[in-house]
């Protein structure tokens, strides 16, 4: 099989190496690049691919927000969410968006390309760690916590926070304004209940978002 695949990450240098692994595969027949969510679904539209690898941390929209746009307009097109997060945070949520799978970036080449194979072979590739995520979210299904009302970026943002960024440094990774991050850190606080950053903090830990 010649596949077609379009790799949608905001790192340049990223998506270079990306693309060297990829091509080392000798199902792949070439490799595209977008850099944000508009690119994305314009090169989508245009282009016939067999798979997207998206990131989630992307400047506007999160990827996951994109995922949602990607799974309208090519359902039929599989997205593979490569990400900086770790399964415990994002992989749940990516997969109930119609992502066929998830990974860190931190894992290993190889485990990329077995992934992307058992995704042409069976339609979805479960890593053991997002298995459990999974199996951990049924078991609780009935006693869901307040995050769950978050949206995609909300919940980005939220997890930030926990981790001891201050707005303008979440404002220059994501590439929001300021403002922006603080009008959703509002949202946040409102829909969780909380008063302060401090109590993002542990509500996070308490509900094992953050390590």
């Amino acid at each position: 099989m010649d596949m077609k695949v379009l790799v949608v990450d905001d790192h340049p240098i990223f998506r270079e190496g990306l693309k060297q692994i990829l091509l080392t595969d000798d199902c792949i027949r070439s490799v595209d690049e977008a850099e944000d969510g508009p690119q994305a679904i314009q090169l989508s539209r245009k282009g016939k691919y067999d798979l997207i690898i998206l990131d989630i941390s992307l400047p506007g929209r999160s990827g996951l927000e994109v995922l949602e746009d990607l799974k309208k307009e090519k359902p039929e097109v599989p997205v593979l969410i490569l990400s900086m997060y770790s399964e415990d945070e994002f992989a749940v949520q990516a997969i109930r968006g119609g992502a066929s799978g998830y990974l860190n970036k931190n894992g290993a080449a190889r485990e990329l390309l077995a992934a992307i194979r058992q995704i042409f072979a069976e339609g979805l590739y479960i890593s053991p760690a997002v298995a459990e995520q999974l199996t951990a979210e049924v078991r609780g299904r009935g006693n869901k916590g307040l995050h769950e009302s978050l949206s995609p970026r909300e919940r980005q943002i939220m997890i930030l926070i926990a981790r001891g960024k201050t707005l303008t440094e979440i404002a220059d990774q994501l590439s929001l304004s300021v403002s922006a991050v603080s009008t959703y850190r509002t949202r946040i606080l409102k829909k969780l209940n909380l008063k302060r950053n401090t109590d993002i903090i542990l509500y996070a830990i308490r509900h094992k978002l953050v390590e």
